[in-house]
């Protein structure tokens, strides 16, 4: 048994010897067919040569191996298609319009980001956690209230605000939905992101208890976020309102011993209300990441983080083959979301965070290539976090 072992290992030696070759020869082509289409404009990414030679090979396995071999035989050319186009773009470097966007972007937008902007835009009333990320973004911003997230876009974009501040996703939670539809056609950029830790606390008018209070109100995150300990008062009545600000308010201007809100402690403050219970987030970890956009790109020296949007075509793989652009890279991917893309059916649009320096020649090759393998592809911003 062991010299049959060392028989086919030999085998595989062979087989390894030849398939080196074989490799380094393709990789030695692959590099003068990119200079080819270096000087001639061509993109590195022919999706339609790489499907007609996938399913050639894949046919020829399968007639000659077996249909397993078939399946083996893409999956492995697809692997070789992918490192020999991660080899042709490192050899031509090639630039492409959204690039150059962006470098004009760090070029001329200022070394420090402003201590004081002229207006910084939040959703919500005085109290709201969207209020005190702005200040953790600025330390004397000139806060303005709106009402709904599209009202904080339509400010930026008709530049009666330099910056909006929005909530974008919860540990708790998940993402904010309605700001993500929001981002998928306001044309704003994300120039800054801070994370804030979010403690809730039941807050009432004096005189009320714990078994007075009948109904609590607050924003539909906030709920979503007690949900453990509302449950564990039993019965109460829901009200959703548009934030956890705006609810401490209605609790005050109401008058009533029987209502309470879920909101931060400053609104105790802000309302002259007593909290009933501290800290009743289901989570100790509730963390809310806010976003700061801009009508233009704006990129900070230190920007590390950058978050795209994208759509691919609904068939095998064709996701894979973006994705596997950070593998190869060696970007760290942090986030991937999935939203549904309206008037499709279970179709979606993809919105990607991702870690790498702006300055780096791995982020120029992925902003530079990355749209070949997309239907559609929208840069976000690049930005720090804090």
């Amino acid at each position: 048994m062991e010299e049959n072992l060392s028989e086919l290992r030999k085998k595989i030696d062979s087989a390894d010897e030849m398939l080196i070759n074989g490799f380094t020869d393709r990789m030695k082509a692959a590099a003068a067919i990119g200079e080819y289409k270096k000087q001639n404009g061509l993109p590195v990414y022919d999706a339609v040569r790489e499907e007609n030679k996938l399913e050639a090979v894949a046919k020829t396995a399968a007639e000659t191996a077996g249909e397993d071999m078939g399946a083996y035989t893409k999956e492995l050319y697809s692997l070789l298609f992918e490192l020999s186009r991660e080899y042709q773009n490192s050899l031509i470097k090639p630039k492409s319009k959204l690039y150059d966007e962006i470098t004009h972007a760090i070029d001329s937008t200022p070394r420090l980001f402003p201590e004081s902007a002229l207006v910084a835009f939040c959703q919500g009333i005085d109290g709201a956690y969207s209020a005190s990320a702005a200040r953790r973004m600025f330390l004397s911003p000139d806060i303005q209230f709106v009402k709904a997230f599209g009202d904080v876009i339509r400010a930026v974009k008709t530049g009666y605000t330099e910056f909006g501040v929005l909530p974008i996703e919860n540990s708790t939670a998940g993402v904010v939905g309605d700001v993500f539809k929001e981002l998928e056609t306001c044309g704003l950029y994300i120039c800054r992101s801070v994370k804030l830790k979010i403690e809730h606390s039941l807050l009432a008018n004096r005189g009320a208890t714990l078994d007075s209070v009948k109904e609590i109100v607050s924003h539909e995150q906030a709920i979503h976020q007690c949900a453990g300990y509302i449950e564990s008062l039993g019965g109460k009545k829901i009200t959703y309102l548009p934030n956890t600000a705006a609810a401490a308010r209605y609790v005050k201007e109401s008058g009533r011993d029987d209502v309470a809100a879920i909101a931060s402690r400053d609104c105790a403050k802000i309302y002259d209300l007593v909290p009933l219970a501290k800290d009743i987030h289901d989570n100790a970890n509730n963390y809310t990441r806010f976003i700061c956009l801009s009508k233009e790109p704006r990129i900070y020296p230190g920007a590390d983080k950058t978050t795209v949007m994208l759509t691919t075509a609904n068939k095998p793989g064709a996701l894979f083959k973006v994705l596997s652009r950070f593998s190869a890279l060696g970007i760290n991917l942090t986030s991937i979301i999935s939203r549904p893309i309206e008037g499709r059916d279970f179709e979606f649009r993809f919105f990607l965070d991702f870690e790498t320096q702006v300055y780096s020649d791995r982020f120029a090759e992925l902003m530079s290539t990355i749209g070949d393998y997309c239907e559609e592809f929208c840069y976000l911003g690049s930005y720090n976090r804090t």
